[in-house]
C-alpha cells in the first residue's frame, strides 16, 4: 500500500503553457564549463518559474542564427509549422527579472545540441522556448536537505541555495572540484563532497550517504543526473533508508546511451 501524502510534501502546480521567442542579449563563460546566456524579449512578459528545478523546453534552429517559427495550440495538441519539431532540450531557469530578462546556464560538453548552439551563439540570435508547464514547489525550510547531482544539476542547486533555510545541507556533487567551486562560489554552511566528473554511480555514493541521519518528517532529498543512477539512488533512500517518497525528488536530467 502506498504511503499517504506527507504533510510537508512539495506542492505541484500547473502553469499556463506558452511558447516564446527569446533573443541572446549577452554571453559569458562561467567556471570554464558553462555558457551563461542572458536572453531578452517582450515575449517574456508573464513568464513564471516558481520552483528551483523548473524546466523549460528550449528549441534550437538547425543552424546558428537560424529562425524558428513558434508552434500553435489546437484541440489535438501542439502543432509545429510544416509538422517539423525542432531539436529541443530541457533547461532550468537560473534567474528572471520579472519582465524581460531570463538567464540560462549551458553546460559545455562534446556532441550536445544545446552545448554546440550555446558555443556558437551571438547577441541577436533568436530561439524559441516553452513552459514551464508544471512546477514542484518545495518548502525551503526542511531541517536536513540532501542534494546529489552532476554538472547538469548545478544551475538548479545554485538557484536553490539562494533561498534555502536549513540546519544541515549536504551536497554530493559528481563534478570536478575546481569547476564546482568556481561555479557555486563559497558554500560556508554546506557539507560538500566533490566526487569528480562522470562518477555518478550509486555504489560509490551510498557509503557517503549512509552516515547522514534523516530527522523524522523534516528532510528533503533531491537527486538528479543520469537516469539509471538517479533511479538507483531513489530506491536506496525509499527502500533501504525508509525515506518517504514525497520527500525524495528524483529527476533524470539525461540518459546514458
Amino acid at each position: 500500500m502506498p504511503n499517504p501524502t506527507h504533510h510537508r510534501a512539495p506542492q505541484r502546480v500547473r502553469n499556463e503553457l506558452r511558447f516564446r521567442h527569446i533573443t541572446v542579449a549577452s554571453k559569458t563563460r562561467v567556471a570554464d564549463a558553462f555558457w551563461r546566456i542572458v536572453f531578452s524579449g517582450s515575449d517574456l512578459a508573464g513568464f513564471h518559474s516558481p520552483s528551483f528545478d523548473d524546466h523549460i523546453k528550449v528549441f534550437f534552429p538547425d543552424t546558428p542564427g537560424g529562425a524558428l517559427a513558434l508552434p500553435h495550440m489546437t484541440d489535438e495538441g501542439i502543432v509545429w509549422p510544416d509538422g517539423v519539431r525542432p531539436a529541443a532540450r530541457d533547461y532550468t531557469p537560473l534567474a528572471f527579472n520579472g519582465s524581460d530578462s531570463l538567464t540560462l546556464d549551458f553546460y559545455i560538453h562534446d556532441g550536445g545540441v544545446a552545448s554546440s548552439w550555446a558555443s556558437a551563439a551571438q547577441p541577436g540570435d533568436r530561439i524559441a522556448m516553452g513552459g514551464p508547464r508544471g512546477s514542484c514547489v518545495v518548502p525551503v525550510d526542511y531541517a536536513c536537505q540532501i542534494y546529489v547531482c552532476d554538472e547538469t544539476g548545478l544551475p538548479a542547486f545554485k538557484r536553490r541555495y539562494q533561498e534555502t533555510q536549513a540546519q544541515q545541507i549536504h551536497l554530493l556533487a559528481c563534478v570536478d572540484e575546481p569547476v564546482g567551486r568556481a561555479y557555486l562560489g563559497d558554500l560556508p554552511d554546506v557539507t560538500v563532497s566533490w566526487l569528480g566528473s562522470g562518477n555518478m554511480q550509486a555504489e560509490a555514493l551510498t557509503p557517503l550517504l549512509d552516515p547522514i541521519v534523516l530527522p523524522a518528517d523534516d528532510y528533503f532529498i533531491w537527486l538528479t543526473g543520469e537516469g539509471a543512477a538517479v533511479k538507483q539512488l531513489s530506491d536506496y533512500f525509499t527502500q533501504q533508508r525508509a525515506a518517504h517518497s514525497d520527500l525524495v525528488r528524483a529527476v533524470a536530467y539525461w540518459h546514458q546511451k
